[in-house]
């Protein structure tokens, strides 16, 4: 199994991997696991191989957040990582993404720039680029990405996986090189809804230490939709955004028509509230919260920067406490008004992302077409959304694309019933399901690492 898995990343096309482990580690790593396995020890991960983005700490590991000057080394895992581990998973690495978690194309990185699983001319999506490339080419089975405004998510949906943005600290986000610290949320890759939920089941425990973390709310989490009668929100015609590339607007009444199948009610919403909070993650004082995540570094260090880095974080400058606090009481309105419209919805339905672009144009244009990509996405972390994108067909180019199940926070659980229903449909030979098959994605059963060196 190791054999397979190095064999395959050396012939990977795209640059999944920051740093890699040994392979000689690795059967080393998996001796370890066969040996607590053999004295009784409960390990639910047994094995199963996985990859963490570079801006989440694995101790002994570099982190580099793709910025070579800013790498260090820890002696700690971050608290996600930490639980994985003693759940019997093994660590091949780390894996690429935008620089500082800043873009959503997967292109900003000097250490190459990601593309699609279908069409590596395309776009991988980012900022967790790296992360949904290792778990669609067969890397791993798994991967932890993060997510502040769609890097959980977009990558899943121009890669044909699965993508869970959980609610924001419900896993603890303490061993993170911060984003936007108030919104920042680790993030799964995964090739099934089931996959991706047990691995939130396992991360997904408070931690005390974060101070960013939230214990669930008295009662539990939002009791599951029926898989036979649901209402779920679709948005207007006038509200879709497809960018130039009409061919997706196809997609996206497919998914909605699937979802009527199984017993779904489609209801229109107004989607004006989620605009606007969208519009407030790079067009408000949250940018500033970027730059003061890494102020300290960026002071010392602004030359490091790639070029749309620089610029991306320079917008800090343009606001003020004033602005922040007008932002957060705007931000308040808005929320009241989307919990207004969930109130009775067990979901809302939207493409991943309006469309794919060429890496070539995406460098042509950094900052332009990735806020396009966003349109989708951005509103979800900042209106205290959680979410599950999931494979939903592939255009003529070749690249996947995806729909996104959003709901209140706390209703993962909830979510996951839909998605589970839309992922077992019957789809054709054109969908992103069998994508994954073709590219020997890997289920958590079905990847248990064999974990002997003899058996290399």
């Amino acid at each position: 199994m190791i054999a397979g898995i190095y064999e395959r990343i050396g012939n990977a096309v795209s640059p999944a991997w920051i740093f890699l482990r040994s392979r000689a580690d690795s059967l080393r790593a998996c001796t370890e696991i066969e040996t607590r396995r053999a004295s009784g020890e409960a390990l639910p991960l047994y094995g199963v191989p996985f990859g963490v983005k570079d801006n989440i700490d694995v101790a002994g590991m570099p982190t580099s957040a793709a910025c070579p000057a800013f790498a260090y080394t820890p002696a700690h895992s971050a608290r996600a990582v930490e639980l994985l581990l003693q759940a019997g998973a093994i660590c091949l690495g780390k894996t690429n993404l935008d620089q500082f978690a800043t873009g959503l194309s997967g292109t900003r990185s000097p250490y190459g720039a990601c593309g699609s699983i279908g069409n590596p001319l395309y776009i991988s999506g980012g900022s967790s680029s790296g992360s949904a490339a290792a778990v669609a080419a067969g890397h791993v089975a798994f991967s932890l990405g993060t997510d502040t405004g769609g890097s959980g998510r977009v990558p899943a949906g121009f890669n044909g996986i699965v993508g869970i943005k959980p609610t924001i600290g419900r896993v603890s986000t303490r061993g993170l090189v911060p984003n936007c610290p108030t919104l920042d949320c680790v993030s799964i890759f995964a090739t099934t809804v089931d996959d991706g939920m047990q691995i939130l089941e396992i991360i997904g425990s408070f931690d005390a230490d974060d101070p960013f973390a939230r214990e669930r709310p008295v009662g539990g989490i939002m009791d599951a939709a029926s898989a036979s009668s649901f209402r779920f929100g679709v948005l207007a015609p006038r509200d879709l955004e497809w960018f130039g590339m009409p061919e997706c607007a196809g997609l996206y009444e497919t998914a909605c028509e699937r979802l009527g199948r199984l017993g779904g009610v489609a209801v229109e919403i107004d989607f004006t509230p989620f605009k606007e909070a969208g519009r407030m993650l790079f067009d408000g004082p949250w940018i500033a919260e970027r730059r003061a995540a890494v102020g300290p570094f960026v002071d010392a260090h602004e030359a490091e920067l790639l070029d749309v880095t620089r610029t991306v974080l320079r917008c800090a400058g343009g606001y003020d406490a004033t602005a922040a606090f007008a932002g957060l009481h705007r931000l308040a309105t808005l929320r009241r008004a989307v919990k207004q419209q969930f109130s009775s919805l067990s979901a809302l339905v939207v493409p991943t992302a309006p469309r794919p672009f060429t890496i070539a144009a995406m460098r042509g244009d950094p900052i332009r077409l990735n806020n396009q990509l966003g349109y989708y996405s951005y509103f979800v972390n900042l209106l205290d959304l959680c979410a599950i994108a999931v494979p939903n067909g592939v255009l003529e180019c070749g690249v996947p694309m995806g729909v996104t199940l959003i709901a209140p926070a706390w209703a993962e659980e909830r979510l996951a019933d839909i998605a589970r229903s839309f992922e077992a449909q019957e789809v054709d030979e054109q969908s992103a399901a069998p994508l994954a098959a073709r590219t020997q994605a890997h289920g958590l059963r079905r990847a248990a690492v064999q974990a002997t060196p003899d058996r290399e």
